[in-house]
């Protein structure tokens, strides 16, 4: 079998650091290997949201796959040429600031820059925006990325499958988010939001 090409994983300062755990462990469950990056207030409010270090988790993660932690200002990793082949970037959660950054192409950091790379050499790039109310400057910029081939997976709960937690909730996002970013595993997987189809209605 051939060894799995990585996922890039970037984390801002956005809330929503729960489904960010999951999906990233929800990829080193299916094998994948992982390039993480993290803005300065992604690890704040990580630590904020989960009563932990991000560094601390990136341990256990290193045990369980090959996780490869990043500085979002070291503009000469990896990430940052094309020349490095990867299946895409995931950006879970997405805070306004870097969807900004990323629809106006201004690499400010290291983030930023994969993200670029992503889309000029064609791989999927996954957003998952997290913001309410949104204003006209949110919308227009996501409306420039998703016309450049970006896929905004904004985590909005499917209540009509009745999550009793946020938890449960997350846990009914992560393949959804997954799919988009066309992981087969993920795609395999039974979904919980195709109702059952009713003949007798």
């Amino acid at each position: 079998m051939a060894d799995k090409l990585p996922v890039v994983v970037g984390i801002t300062g956005a809330s929503g650091h729960l489904l960010a755990q999951r999906c990233i462990e929800r990829l080193l469950d299916y094998g994948y290997p992982l390039y993480l990056v993290s803005t300065g207030p992604g690890r704040r409010v990580w630590r904020e949201e989960l009563d932990q270090d991000l560094t601390q988790i990136l341990v256990a993660w290193q045990r369980r796959g090959k996780v490869t932690p990043l500085s979002i200002n070291d503009v000469g990793a990896p990430i940052a040429s094309g020349g490095l082949v990867t299946h895409g970037m995931l950006v879970v959660p997405c805070s306004m600031g870097t969807v900004s950054g990323i629809a106006a192409g201004a690499s400010g950091n290291l983030l930023e820059r994969a993200a670029d790379v992503t889309l000029k050499e064609f791989r999927p790039l996954v957003l998952v925006p997290r913001e309410t109310p949104l204003s006209v400057i949110h919308l227009e910029n996501m409306l420039r990325l998703a016309r450049v081939g970006a896929r905004l997976v904004p985590p909005m709960p499917a209540f009509y499958l009745k999550p009793r937690s946020v938890a449960e909730a997350v846990e009914q996002l992560v393949p959804r988010v997954l799919g988009a970013l066309s992981i087969p595993e993920a795609l395999r997987e039974p979904s919980p939001y195709v109702p059952a189809y009713d003949s007798s209605q």
